[in-house]
């Protein structure tokens, strides 16, 4: 059977060797002045000559795969057939290695067909050529041929077939290839140990493969850094630090994968201490000249949030590559000005190097991040000066960065002028269409995605569902519900949160909850989502009750959790669930949170219980945090405790606390509900000349409320036309809410005019209206009106209240 006949159709030899032989090779080592003629064809027959020319083309097939010159190694093909070096196993060995790692794994297999005789390395070659050209299939063949052929595989072969099931997940297929091994006594080499180790841990297998590294008696530091490697694949930090750690007590000398891998447990566990150990371990033993050290160094204090350790190590480094400054790059976060990574940038350009994919595409995203398409703009040009503009990674960036930038049109732009548009590209510019609000637009590009072929990952799915969630589009929303259970992508934890939002902002807890619960391994980033997406909803019942099943699957509650639940408290006045729930935070430790305290102090005020918010303020001021006297004063101003608003005030300012915007927000609150008016507007005044804060919209719409509330009217108006925003309904609102107790009918046409315009639909502009001329005596006004609503189809919202019954 010739052994082509297993390659796809779409893998044909691309060399013809009979049209090559018009090739001459000339190899020529300058610095020695030796130079070795293999033009001539009188070839001589003594067994020295033949070795001679036997090892230099054997050198120089060599050089021509390391460096992947697949002319030059066409060539000394050329020349070994006319030498009649065609029966030659060695040479003809060395063929096959050439053509598959240089790409074209067809004329290895040719090769391999036309051998006479063939021996275990030449069956080797051609396995790892295979697997080393992603062609895992005809690897898998090559070697159930080589089986059948009678010939006993050796650990370099069956290396080979473990890294392919390994990269393709094959367990079963992985499990007949240890026994095989286990049949022919060579589970000790360490060689064939390491490549175990490597498939155990990428099946996630990890106990399997510690007993596979307890049992093997010839352990090197290739079996030291798979197992090291496995721990940090399968996501265990503190077995991989701890393995590392004991190698220096048995023997076994660290290399630089062994550091790396170390490294990597750093990040996973976020140990930043014995991060430091290691890096005074890399000082020590010379490493710092090993530049792929030194980048998994930097990243490893990136990762620990230590960006200053991380500049410092990249500024001593004496030899850095692409790798070093690409992740140099990545330290830069939205906070910081953009034109820092510019200078950097010049820095990197200076020195030689030249950018990469990466390169582009991290600075893409940085800029995207820092809104700044000005940069964005000059990269891309330098992009397409240095031929990457349309590699994928560039491309999807660039999507990125114009749709951050709210350049949608020229994110369509780059989208479209992909040749060959992959997932990532569509995947992006569904989310840039999420994050900009065109919603429509993204149905489109997934409807377009569908039919194009392309196949659909996990972000796909959770992108799309984000779009259905944000439009309400319940019909796609359960079309995308269908391929996923068709997909078997319902056990997926972020597709599943996704799922929970939907039905829950369709108003179905019960759908929601048949989809939380048909997840197979719930996280607490799952019930966090969870109950925060009941609570945002308004489903407050549910959301406790989520919390009840929580505890049943003992699952211990974190901050987040405990804070929307007393939201949840807070917003449907659930008393009793207050104080239970604020028992359990206390049993669990999570009381004197900060997140966790203002919500109990704004449950127990919008439950109407200012002593026990008091309490809770008490317990947990120590930590003098602003948001928990936030919480507190804003508990005061909703009760007209103005006084003790004012002393709490007071107080944060002696414990040289700053205060925020949502602390004037607070304050003002508590002069509005009192009437205390120049209090309030002082307190206005203060923001910029004490504090140096620019008022918020929050902040103009509490001065409108308080200056409409108490008929300070023309000045409330005066506000809101003098004012560096826009106005919003909720302020338009409060003046006319003003206009009415005051019975000012000529500013309450007007604002009611003004709120119409914003929202011509709401209720809320005509009920008020119609309350300014009822209680100002005009019913014949306030008819008119009322008929104007019901022509235009305009539903008054019911009101209700509700009281606990205890």
């Amino acid at each position: 059977m010739r052994i082509s006949s297993l390659l796809p159709s779409t893998l044909k030899p691309s060399l013809s060797i009979e049209a090559a032989h018009k090739f001459r090779l000339t190899f020529a080592r300058d610095r020695q002045s030796l130079t070795f003629q293999l033009g001539s064809s009188d070839i001589g027959h003594a067994s020295l000559e033949r070795q001679r020319h036997v090892a230099s083309l054997a050198n120089l097939l060599s050089l021509s795969t390391a460096s992947k010159a697949l002319v030059v190694g066409a060539q000394a093909h050329c020349r070994a057939v006319k030498l009649g070096f065609r029966d030659d196993v060695f040479v003809q060995n060395h063929l096959i290695d050439m053509y598959s790692r240089c790409g074209t794994l067809g004329d290895g297999l040719k090769v391999f067909d036309e051998m006479p005789r063939r021996n275990l390395v030449s069956w080797t070659s051609l396995i790892s050529g295979a697997v080393c050209s992603g062609e895992l299939d005809v690897g898998f063949r090559v070697f159930l041929e080589l089986m059948r052929s009678g010939l006993r595989p050796n650990e370099f072969s069956i290396g080979s077939v473990l890294k392919a099931c390994a990269i393709i997940e094959a367990w079963e297929l992985g499990m007949c290839v240890h026994g095989l091994v286990v049949k022919l006594g060579i589970e000790n080499d360490s060689f064939f140990g390491s490549s175990m180790l490597s498939l155990y841990s990428k099946l996630g297998c990890v106990e399997e493969a510690e007993q596979i590294f307890k049992y093997m008696g010839n352990c090197d530091v290739g079996c030291w850094n798979a197992m090291i490697g496995g721990y940090v694949l399968c996501g265990c930090g503190i077995e991989a630090m701890r393995l590392a750690s004991s190698m220096k007590t048995e023997g076994v000398i660290m290399d630089e994968f062994t550091l790396i891998n170390a490294l990597k447990g750093c990040i996973l566990f976020g140990n930043l201490y014995y991060g430091k150990q290691l890096h005074g371990l890399i000082m020590c033993s010379g490493m710092q000249s090993r530049i792929p050290v030194m980048n998994s160094l930097i990243d490893m204090y990136l990762k620990n949030g230590r960006e200053m350790h991380a500049f410092e190590v990249f500024d001593r480094m004496l030899k850095k590559d692409v790798i070093s400054w690409n992740t140099i790059f990545g330290a830069f976060y939205e906070e910081w000005d953009v034109t820092k990574v510019a200078g950097l940038f010049r820095k990197f350009m200076l020195t030689g190097l030249k950018p990469n994919e990466i390169t582009f595409s991290v600075l893409f995203r940085k800029c995207g991040n820092a809104c700044d398409l000005n940069m964005g703009l000059q990269l891309c040009c330098l992009a397409m000066h240095f031929g990457l503009f349309h590699r994928s990674t560039v491309t999807s960036s660039l999507i990125n960065m114009f749709a951050r930038c709210s350049a949608l049109l020229m994110a369509r732009l780059v989208f479209d002028s992909i040749l060959s548009k992959g997932t990532g590209d569509f995947n992006e510019l569904i989310s840039g269409y999420n994050l900009n609000c065109c919603y429509p637009e993204a149905l489109q590009v997934f409807c377009n995605l569908l039919s194009s072929g392309v196949e659909t990952n996990v972000f796909t799915i959770a992108s799309i569902l984000e779009t259905c969630v944000e439009s309400g589009n319940e019909k796609m929303g359960r079309q995308i519900h269908g391929l996923i259970i068709k997909r078997v992508l319902s056990g997926d934890n972020r597709i599943c949160c996704w799922l929970v939002k939907f039905y829950i902002r369709l108003g179905r807890p019960d759908a929601a909850f048949l989809c939380f619960h048909a997840l197979e391994k719930l996280d607490l980033a799952c019930w966090g989502i969870m109950v925060s997406s009941f609570n945002g909803s308004g489903f407050h019942s549910e959301a406790i009750r989520s919390l009840n099943l929580l505890l049943e699957a003992d699952v211990k509650p974190d901050e987040f959790i405990f804070g929307s639940i007393f939201n949840s408290c807070a917003n449907s006045s659930s008393f009793n669930q207050a104080k239970s729930v604020h028992s359990l935070a206390t049993k669990t430790g999570y009381d004197t949170h900060v997140y966790v305290a203002s919500s109990i102090i704004d449950a127990y005020a919008k439950c109407g219980d200012i002593p026990n918010a008091r309490l809770a303020f008490n317990q947990s001021s120590g930590s003098d945090d602003v948001v928990i006297f936030n919480s507190m004063i804003m508990a005061y101003a909703h009760h007209g405790l103005v006084r003790e608003a004012s002393e709490l005030f007071d107080r944060m300012k002696l414990a040289n606390l700053c205060p925020s915007h949502a602390t004037f927000i607070s304050v003002i609150s508590a002069c509005d509900h009192m009437g205390c008016v120049d209090q309030g507007c002082a307190l206005f005044d203060s923001m910029k000349s004490d504090y140096g804060l620019e008022p918020s919209p929050g902040i103009f719409g509490c001065l409108v409320d308080m200056l409409s509330r108490n008929g300070y009217l023309e000045g409330a108006k005066g506000l809101i036309e003098t004012m560096p925003f826009s106005p919003w309904p909720g302020i338009w609102r409060s003046f006319l809410s003003g206009c009415r107790i005051h019975g000012n009918r000529v500013l309450g046409e007007w604002a009611s005019q003004m709120l119409c315009q914003l929202v011509p639909e709401n209720d809320a502009a005509h009920v008020l209206l119609f309350k300014v001329y009822s209680e100002a005596g005009s019913w014949e006004n306030a008819e008119h009106l009322r008929q104007n609503m019901i022509k235009k189809r305009i539903p008054k919202s019911p009101g209700y209240s509700w009281v606990q019954v205890h």
